[in-house]
């Protein structure tokens, strides 16, 4: 009997394991089969989607109403500008997805921008300005912008969008100005060790600002033309949107430096350096006509699960498993090697 009820025993565990082994295999062959897919739709597979986030009103209050309240749209400007999770795409999908599924039938009223931001790359920054501006003209809403600790930058072209400005009294403000860089040069130290290169290339300056070799006067002359023309636009946007800040004041005496909050509305970066999350959304729905109950929406981006995949940015691509130690000063990787609207002292000469 005991040998019997050894075996039964035995032929459960075997007929476990292969039941197991089974699944996983299927498991493993749809992803597969997923990936394949995905790689060959990728344009339509990585399309970034929202989720609908319930957010706090000025009172506090995150329950959810009819379909038929009225909606304020919040737009977390949050972190570096022209990275995966804020750029000119995620933007984008927001302020579309605004006008369609449950927010449909013109629900959206106004948009807040709750900032903390110190800027990123130009393209971003001036993009996400430009998607504001078109949707604030189009459906006619209001836009009004708080900062929640940094606007500096891009972050503050992003603020031009909105027609006020509020901060909270603790908060760094300002830094109008582009940055391309740093940029090194080790050819001394090359030449001391008896390194040598070589860069094979075809047009004139097409190896501008080679680390790896002298620098020629006047190389960089047309990345300064291109510094020159974004700072021109950022000045240009700055003081149209607000319209107390003067722009020799902000070309020759403020500059690229930042501002605590009450200086920051001394001088016309924002209208107000004192109010609160509570007093900036209740002045945004006085703007909007919006009578009675609303509700704060947040459309927060969702990137497909095997984005990374099909983009061919995981280990199990690559065949190796990536380890950085990253130094205070150094750049996300999308912000290389092209202008910014960023604010970063330690990137930034004496």
């Amino acid at each position: 009997m005991d040998i019997k009820r050894e075996s039964i025993f035995i032929s459960a565990l075997r007929t476990l394991c292969n039941t197991l082994g089974g699944m996983i295999g299927i498991v493993i062959g749809l992803i597969v089969i997923s990936i394949a897919i995905a790689t060959l739709a990728k344009p339509k597979m990585v399309a970034d989607k929202t989720q609908l986030i319930i957010a706090a009103d000025a009172e506090g209050n995150r329950e959810l109403l009819p379909d038929s309240a009225p909606v304020v749209l919040k737009m977390n400007i949050h972190g570096v500008i022209g990275t995966r999770d804020l750029n000119s795409k995620t933007v984008q999908s927001q302020l579309l997805d605004s006008r369609t599924g449950a927010l449909k039938d013109e629900r959206v009223k106004a948009i807040f921008l709750h900032i903390n931001s110190p800027g990123g790359t130009a393209f971003d920054a001036h993009d996400i300005y430009s998607h504001l501006i078109d949707y604030k003209e189009k459906y006619k809403v209001p836009i009004y912008a708080y900062v929640d600790g940094i606007c500096a930058s891009g972050g503050m072209m992003v603020a031009c969008a909105a027609e006020k400005v509020f901060s909270s009294p603790i908060g760094i403000i300002g830094s109008v100005g582009v940055l391309m860089g740093p940029n090194f040069n080790f050819s001394e130290l090359m030449a001391n060790y008896g390194v040598k290169q070589r860069t094979l290339t075809k047009g004139k300056d097409k190896d501008t600002l080679n680390p790896y070799r002298e620098w020629k006067p006047g190389e960089d002359q047309s990345l300064k033309d291109i510094i020159n023309h974004d700072y021109k636009i950022f000045v240009d946007i700055v003081t149209k949107a607000r319209p107390e800040m003067d722009k020799n004041s902000l070309i020759d005496v403020y500059g690229a430096r930042v501002y605590d909050p009450f200086k920051a509305q001394q001088y016309g970066y924002i209208d107000n350096g004192k109010s609160s999350y509570s007093h900036a959304l209740t002045e945004l729905v006085k703007a909007a006509d919006i009578s009675g109950a609303y509700q704060v929406i947040e459309l927060k981006v969702l990137h497909p699960v095997l984005s990374d995949l099909i983009e061919r940015k995981s280990p199990l691509f690559t065949g190796k498993v990536k380890h950085e130690l990253k130094l205070p000063s150094e750049l996300p990787t999308e912000l290389l090697n092209r202008p910014l609207y960023l604010y970063a002292p330690t990137l930034q000469d004496p």
